[in-house]
């Protein structure tokens, strides 16, 4: 399960994305108070280090990594605009009794 915290200024309602595909709340992803939590695994891939980067470079190794981007369009005064590359946590499940 992956959450992702919308920023503060971002106010439903709002059109979710995640690796340039639309999804559907309550079939792709619910919404908790401010966040966005997907029932799937998402990932970013960090930075490389020296030694991956020097690998690919050599052709050693392909980057293969899991490497998800959650984009939301929202409406600001009528104005359609973008909050891209928002930042994925793995969420812990939680049982709902």
């Amino acid at each position: 399960m992956s959450r992702v915290a919308l920023p503060p200024h971002v106010v439903a309602p709002v059109e979710v994305f995640v690796n340039g595909v639309r999804q559907r709340e309550g079939a792709d992803y619910r919404r908790e108070g401010h966040s966005l939590v997907f029932d799937r695994s998402l990932a970013r891939e960090g930075p490389l280090g020296f030694w991956r980067w020097l690998s690919m470079f050599l052709g050693l190794v392909g980057t293969y990594r899991q490497n998800d981007t959650v984009d939301v369009i929202y409406d600001v005064g009528g104005r359609r605009a973008v909050a891209s590359g928002l930042t994925i946590e793995a969420s812990e499940t939680r049982s709902h009794h």
